[in-house]
């Protein structure tokens, strides 16, 4: 197994008066896309939400390996403890180059698609500055982004705000992505253009931690699967192997592949 990049010991996490976290023990190896799957109310964005910086962990620790090497050409990794870290420094290079993709999406409604992605690449002052070579390639997994260019984001559908929240964290290379249920809602056609990018980001040695309730959507991308219940991880593994133990499944997720395609 690849060297984890991030690693979650004993994690937990108060909201308010309630205790949504205990004890999460979790590694997310570097370079592959690793499945955070559980029933709903399992802890699963809490638990990217408290690595982001977005709610504080009460209690554990959470590090994460950075290259200091901007060029990647030399692997100078050192582990940072981001535990106490605000989410303006994970998000930033100090913090590892962490992207976050939430649930709700976060996109600008008032602004426009060109706006909302140059606001998400942090060394572009203008378009002009961005690597327009990263835009072709984005456009060619999502084209209703180039379409609607200039229109503003509020007036998307739900599956083009979607594509325009993931493209706003890969509009520049990152460290890390932290994704909640990208094909949420989403035409089967733009879940399989979804899983095409995911794909070609795992090749280009992305790390992501992905959050997903489609279990097909999750047996064709993820390498490594970790499974919560009831704020703790419960079972860690390959995704091919979970795929194919229906009977796993069922004690785990309360499905079977065969139900789920």
């Amino acid at each position: 197994m690849s060297e984890p990049l991030l690693k979650l010991e004993g994690v937990h996490t108060h909201i308010g008066a309630y205790h949504i976290l205990h004890g999460v023990d979790l590694v997310v190896p570097a370079n592959q896309l690793t499945m955070l799957l559980g029933r709903n109310g399992a802890g699963k964005t809490t638990t990217l939400r408290t690595i982001m910086g977005l709610w504080r962990a009460s209690a554990g620790r959470i590090t994460l390996a950075v290259n200091q090497d901007k060029t990647k050409r030399v692997n100078t990794k050192r582990v940072l403890d981001i535990t106490q870290f605000q989410t303006p420094e994970i998000a930033r290079g100090d913090g590892g180059g962490v992207a976050y993709v939430p649930e709700n999406m976060g996109i600008f409604s008032d602004l426009s698609v060109k706006e909302n992605l140059l606001l998400a690449a942090r060394g572009a002052r203008t378009v002009d500055d961005m690597d327009t070579a990263r835009l072709e390639w984005i456009f060619g997994f999502f084209p209703a982004l180039k379409k609607f260019w200039l229109h503003p984001a509020g007036k998307l559908s739900g599956g083009q705000k979607q594509m325009l929240a993931v493209a706003r964290a890969i509009v520049e290379p990152r460290q890390l992505l932290l994704i909640d249920e990208p094909s949420k809602g989403l035409a089967p056609a733009i879940v399989q253009n979804m899983i095409t990018a995911f794909k070609e980001l795992k090749a280009a040695r992305t790390t992501i931690l992905l959050v997903e309730q489609n279990f097909n959507f999750a047996k064709q991308l993820g390498d490594s699967v970790a499974v919560m219940d009831e704020g703790r991880v419960v079972h860690s593994g390959s995704m091919q192997a979970l795929a194919e133990d229906e009977a796993l499944q069922a004690r785990l997720l309360g499905l079977s592949l065969g139900a789920h395609g």
